[in-house]
């Protein structure tokens, strides 16, 4: 921004909030004798220069900080339909637990006969998620959903290995999450990728034509990226079982089906579970999140290290002795706080609200297809908790999905996820989740028909947006190319 725009006096950066000797807190004088740091550290330590750091009251960064949280979009302001992330509000009620005098005051260090409250929270939220899952076993250690896909495909590996039969390949959907080939390939494995049929589903006979002795198993998110539940799941289970490989399920879209259907019950044997979607902690900003593995019995031994356990007597203990485990994948035992988050979400809602959550997400989806199909086309037909639509049509007056996504910005909604998956032409992948009430459902439809009727008479207006946001259109690929964070004091 130039000196002469006007949001510069109203936002002042803080380091024009700066003034010399300015002070946000004031430190008692010391009980003890000071010494010089050139005492107390080694010349290499010490700066040549003070740094650069701003001088302000506390007030001023209370009131900085406080404006910047205004100019980003967070589930806290507003509608964030992004597609395939379950981006739900997160019940505050989950903060006042998370941040409970005895939760958030432990250290990691303590031994495990101080901290059999948090174990024991630990090992119910486990039990909940298995049975969710319809799993026999869990670890809670992986940081997100990315870590919890290449936990499950280390115990690809684990499993085959100990059978003696490494294998080569795992199979994965075209419309597959981007860290899936990722995951995969990070395991030492092959990608082998298949397409979807007419429905966007996948097809058990070309599954059966792609199996082999070299598999290792099937990634296969259900209901898939398309947000169509895989109707053929137990015939595809039957396949890779018997072709002796494994059915891994990537927990994203489990908003759809939790208290419903169950992914043991379908067949799968590995899943990984978003806490940081499905059962409502923080989402986004860099974490922490939490993506937990459950698995079936046969697959319990190489779990990551250490394993929660109760004894006999009820206590809580952490089991460090499985000599086939993948090893240890987080440091301590997880992201505890968003753990505490996620029990005190299932807590709340017991077993039916469970299945009301997952029931009223696919009826929010079905009314938001039904009102925006007619205008937007549905490729792959609408989908369960999340459909993917097309902006293709809009190509005609010269504008793009991107410039729907930007517009979007200046009706305070959160734009969709947009050009992904990549089997949709310009796609617009929205999931409106189980939390937003019908009347906010009617603003985002309104806004998307609003947007393509503004294309069609005015398409300069549509690809000049955003108007209203503290910035306009960037160049993202430079940004991404070439960060500059650097401040400069002029």
């Amino acid at each position: 921004m130039t000196e002469k725009d006007p949001r510069n006096k109203t936002s002042p950066l803080i380091f024009e909030r700066s003034q010399p000797g300015r002070r946000g807190t004031a430190v008692p004088e010391p009980d003890v004798q000071a010494r010089p740091l050139d005492q107390l550290l080694p010349a290499s330590a010490l700066r040549v220069t003070p740094p650069a750091l701003p001088e302000v009251p506390e007030h001023d960064v209370v009131r900085h900080f406080t404006e910047i949280s205004l100019k980003n979009h967070h589930v806290d302001r507003g509608f964030y339909p992004l597609g395939s992330c379950t981006m739900k509000y997160n019940p505050k009620v989950n903060e006042m637990t998370a941040r409970l005098p005895g939760l958030v005051d432990l250290h990691p260090f303590q031994p495990v006969s101080a901290v059999q409250g948090a174990l024991k929270l630990m090992w119910e939220l486990g039990e909940m998620l298995n049975e969710v899952s319809g799993m026999d076993a869990i670890s809670l250690q992986p940081a997100a959903g990315a870590q919890g896909e290449f936990v499950g495909a280390l115990l690809f590996r684990a499993y085959h290995t100990a059978k003696g039969d490494p294998r080569k390949k795992i199979i994965i959907p075209d419309s597959a999450h981007g860290t899936n080939p990722a995951t995969v390939i990070m395991a030492g494995y092959e990608v082998v990728t298949l397409g979807s049929n007419a429905e966007g589903r996948m097809d058990p006979a070309a599954l059966e034509a792609a199996l082999g002795d070299d598999v290792a198993g099937l990634m296969l998110t259900n209901p898939n990226t398309l947000g169509k539940f895989e109707s053929e799941i137990e015939t595809i289970a039957e396949l890779v079982h018997d072709a002796g490989g494994l059915l891994y399920m990537d927990g994203a879209n489990l908003n759809a089906l939790m208290g419903i259907t169950r992914p043991g019950d379908l067949g799968y044997d590995i899943v990984h579970i978003n806490l940081h979607k499905t059962f409502s902690t923080p989402h986004g900003g860099g974490g922490p999140g939490a993506g937990p593995v459950a698995v079936k019995e046969q697959l319990a031994p190489f779990l990551p290290l250490p394993i929660l356990m109760q004894n006999e007597d009820g206590s809580y203990a952490l089991d460090w002795e499985r000599p086939t485990s993948i090893g240890k994948v987080h440091g301590f035992w997880g992201n505890f706080g968003v753990l505490v988050r996620a029990y005190t979400y299932m807590r709340m809602l017991g077993e039916g609200g469970i299945a009301e959550t997952a029931k009223a997400a696919v009826l929010n989806n079905a009314y938001v297809s039904a009102r925006l199909g007619d205008t937007y086309e549905l490729p792959y037909g609408r989908g369960l908790h999340e459909s993917v639509f097309s902006g293709a049509f809009l190509k005609q007056h010269g504008v793009r999905t991107l410039d729907v996504a930007k517009r979007l910005l200046d009706f305070g909604i959160h734009a969709p996820t947009v050009y992904f998956p990549l089997i949709v032409a310009e796609a617009i992948m929205c999931e409106p989740t189980e939390t937003e009430t019908k009347q906010e459902l009617d603003r985002f439809c309104d806004a998307m028909l609003q947007i393509a009727e503004e294309a069609a008479k005015d398409p300069e207006f549509v690809q000049g947006a955003p108007y209203t946001t503290p910035v306009r259109r960037l160049d993202e690929a430079r940004a991404n190319r070439q960060p500059d964070v650097r401040f400069r004091a002029d």
